[in-house]
């Protein structure tokens, strides 16, 4: 039986533990390991909040900053049971829950800042946990984008952590624009200061751009045995340098992937999507469900100062109840650069298609929290356009109203290392609109399962945003057999994990599937 860790800084395998589509990878993959007869174990912290119906495990004492530390070691209890899966949590007090679905913070001022303070925490007692064997004899170590990349870090340099060169680790890039870059020195929340006893690497460690900062999705890239993007295309797309906002590429470290590319190291799977033990969402609860969720942000103190908007949302959704729209176009998204800059850098594009979609009877409904800036800017458009309705919060039963009863799914995403979205859209028949990079290339072809644009310059894309969605409301609205086809099409597409794990276990991890 092989022996697997999964480290990361989200997990759906476990309630109230996902931002984005990392946390559906870390719950699905270790499943599919479970149905292969192998055991998986998945830790990630605790935020304050997590570890509090656990299991104490064991109590890990390292140093940092020239002082003891302690972290306790929690088994916490999974959504569902599978046989050899097992979930912990890391909790110690400075691992704080963020702004950003509990999970992340957005230092605005000094980027990464507690972020970085809070992964080193971690990413030091994991291994500790390591060390000390709490998870038996391990063949590999899974670890997902800059927040776990530390533990490569410690590996290479720290000389109470050789023996972690006896695991073989694995890196996956989520999402390569998402860097953690901090200074070495001279500040609380620098290297040299929670490490003062190792000499520092500098040349090795450095950012290419900020030669006096560490980059931790550098680090990931150089030092781990296999490095892993989500996407074939997205693969090719980063070893070219970027050129914004036409191209999305390396973003300023494809020197990095080329070189592990040359080694033979990086490889690009796709993303899979679950088609087994899903959950259940009954049709016709859309408009029900959202509304529940907005009364009970408006109960959250947390969310007093966007109550205001919370209730204008409401009151838009209400007459849906008894007389809904004739097309739904939906987007489900963290509200960031990377989903929407279309939108932000050119707002006449949106209101473009939100008049298109009130000649037909139709709504845009996004659902996301994120960037102050982005939700401000959708605010806005929602007091103005009475057809986009942006509901500013996170709600599962929402999400799969959403992912169930829309007549078309929007990605207009910058870039996309894979995107899971598209993928559920497609198990329930729903055709996507994307952009034609990343991932997107990958599993949406136009006209055939769904619809794509793109452009060789940002003029061009935003036209062709434009053009191809009255050729989506012509096709829906006046052909029929078309429209029927293409929601057949979408619905068979299968991107299994099955198929994805087997090429892990094979190209990953170096073990015959």
């Amino acid at each position: 039986m092989n022996n697997f860790l999964f480290v990361a800084a989200e997990n759906d395998g476990i309630a109230k533990c996902k931002a984005g589509g990392m946390g559906d990878v870390v719950r699905d993959v270790p499943r599919q390991i479970s149905e292969r007869g192998d055991k998986a174990h998945i830790i990630v912290p605790s935020y304050s909040r997590l570890h509090q119906n656990g299991t104490l495990r064991s109590l890990l004492n390292f140093k940092l900053r020239g002082v003891t530390y302690s972290a306790e070691l929690y088994e916490v209890i999974p959504k569902k049971e599978f046989a050899n899966v097992h979930h912990y949590v890391i909790h110690h007090p400075e691992i704080e829950a963020g702004g950003i679905a509990h999970i992340y913070h957005d230092d605005p001022t000094e980027p990464f800042y507690t972020d970085f303070i809070k992964y080193v925490i971690f990413c030091t007692a994991v291994a500790e946990a390591l060390k000390k064997e709490c998870f038996g004899k391990l063949d590999v170590v899974h670890i997902h984008d800059w927040h776990t990349s530390m533990l490569l870090f410690l590996r290479s340099y720290h000389p109470g952590y050789k023996s972690l060169n006896q695991m073989r680790f694995v890196y996956s890039i989520h999402n390569l624009a998402i860097q953690g870059i901090r200074p070495f020195d001279g500040n609380y929340a620098s290297l040299k200061n929670w490490f003062p006893e190792i000499d520092l690497d500098y040349e090795g460690l450095m950012d290419y751009r900020y030669q006096d900062c560490i980059n931790l999705m550098a680090i990931g890239i150089r030092l781990a045995d296999a490095v892993h993007t989500v996407s074939p295309s997205y693969k090719e797309d980063i070893l070219l340098p970027s050129s914004p906002p036409a191209f999305i590429g390396g973003e300023g470290l494809e020197r990095d992937l080329q070189v592990a590319d040359n080694e033979g190291r990086l490889f690009g799977i796709l993303n899979g999507s679950n088609y087994n033990n899903i959950r259940e969402a009954e049709k016709g609860n859309l408009y029900r469900n959202t509304i529940t969720a907005i009364f009970q942000w408006l109960q959250e103190e947390s969310k007093k100062y966007k109550s205001d908007f919370l209730a204008h949302t409401g009151e838009k959704i209400v007459r849906f109840l008894t007389e809904p729209p004739t097309f739904v176009c939906s987007s489900v998204a963290r509200l960031t650069e990377q989903k929407f800059y279309f939108f932000k850098r050119s707002p006449d594009v949106i209101i473009a298609i939100l008049e298109k979609l009130s000649k037909v009877n139709g709504i845009l409904l996004i659902l996301g929290t994120g960037d102050p800036g982005y939700e401000k800017l959708f605010r806005e458009i929602s007091y103005s356009h009475k057809n986009f309705i942006f509901v500013n919060g996170q709600s599962e039963d929402v999400i799969d109203s959403i992912y169930l009863e829309s007549d078309l799914y929007f990605m207009p995403s910058l870039f996309e290392p894979c995107g899971i979205s598209q993928m559920l859209a497609m198990r329930n028949g729903h055709p996507c609109l994307v952009h034609h990079t990343g991932g997107l290339k990958d599993t949406v072809e136009h006209l055939k399962t769904g619809f794509s644009f793109d452009g060789v310059t940002y003029d061009q894309k935003m036209q062709n945003m434009v053009s191809i969605f009255d050729q989506v409301l012509d096709i829906f609205l006046n052909d029929k057999p078309t429209w029927e086809t293409i929601e057949k099409n979408a619905k068979e597409m299968r991107f299994t994990w099955k198929k994805s794990v087997d090429e892990y276990y094979r190209l990953l991890y170096s073990i015959n599937a």
